[in-house]
């Protein structure tokens, strides 16, 4: 029996493993929130599926997404970044995820840790969504503003409230899987 998934993931190998796995699963582990942050900002304005592709490359290019290493970025390595046709080679991107980097050990110094500062906006706990159709989920909602608004005084870049909710989404801070498919339980 084959197994009901959410529309937006379906015909493609790699974006059903995506949604199979790690998609909606709660993130609580500041390494894996900082992945998602850097590549959700370089989705910005492109599709997930395009970052998933080249997720591999983001990885080995920006030294397995190490947030201490990143934020020590010079402009030599800048330049090298923008040469490297593997990854989106968009400069305010780049060097947003260097300010990100930095703005993302500071917000650890004050809160502990990322996790505990991102989730404190959910008390912690994922909020279950009942989506119908992947169509009809929310860009943004009312708390993806509060955290975008959040989030840029304390120095990120990148990160409207259309980044943060697919953040959330992809973290597990909200379930928007489709109500039919077979992961919204699991999650």
């Amino acid at each position: 029996m084959t197994k009901k998934r959410c529309g937006w993931c379906i015909g493609d190998p790699l974006y059903q493993a995506y949604h199979d796995t790690e998609w909606g699963v709660p993130v609580y582990e500041d390494q894996k929130l900082f992945e998602f942050l850097i590549l959700e900002t370089f989705q910005a304005g492109l599709s997930w599926i395009t970052i998933l592709r080249k997720r591999e490359n983001f990885a080995l290019a920006f030294d397995q997404f190490d947030y201490k290493k990143i934020a020590q970025y010079n402009p030599d390595k800048l330049e090298s970044l923008m040469r490297n046709a593997g990854i989106i080679r968009n400069r305010l991107k780049i060097q947003a995820a260097v300010s990100n980097a930095i703005a993302f050990m500071e917000v650890q110094q004050e809160f502990g840790s990322f996790a505990d500062y991102i989730w404190q906006f959910t008390d912690g706990k994922p909020v279950v969504n009942s989506i119908e159709h992947y169509k009809s989920a929310p860009a943004t909602t009312e708390l993806s503003d509060r955290i975008s608004i959040d989030l840029k005084k304390r120095g990120f870049k990148f990160v409207g409230s259309t980044v943060v909710y697919a953040h959330m989404q992809a973290t597990g801070m909200v379930n928007d899987h489709e109500v039919s498919c077979f992961r919204y339980n699991e999650v």
